[in-house]
């Protein structure tokens, strides 16, 4: 979108919270509910000049309770009728996991990154 997304779900954590400010459109909102990097705080935060006019930050960090039912089973019949997609997702097999988060690091990756977990024979 080139005026950038509707909403962002942030992951990784402080590392890339920048960019996904950046890639979120005016009255667009991000969620920081993750914190996969290996930074947890924010250097030197000035919030005028770190966060773009007009996009909106806020946080998640409850559990699986704090959603319910009803929005859950919402969001997962659209998801298998199609009406609602995931965007790209790369896969990586479980012994690889360490090169996932290269590749993320280094911003070669859009979309979802996914651990696959062999199954247990």
């Amino acid at each position: 979108m080139p005026d950038g997304v509707d909403a962002a779900l942030e992951l990784v954590g402080t590392t890339t919270l920048p960019d996904t400010l950046r890639a979120t459109r005016v009255h667009g909102t991000v969620c920081f509910a993750g914190m996969l990097a290996d930074e947890w705080i924010v250097k030197d935060f000035y919030p005028i000049s770190y966060l773009p006019t007009g996009v909106r930050l806020t946080s998640y960090s409850g559990d699986a309770s704090n959603l319910p039912a009803d929005v859950l089973q919402h969001t997962l019949d659209r998801i298998a009728d199609g009406s609602l997609t995931l965007g790209p997702i790369t896969a990586y097999p479980l012994e690889k996991i360490a090169d996932a988060h290269h590749d993320i690091e280094q911003n070669r990756l859009s979309g979802k990154v996914v651990g696959v977990i062999p199954a247990s024979r």
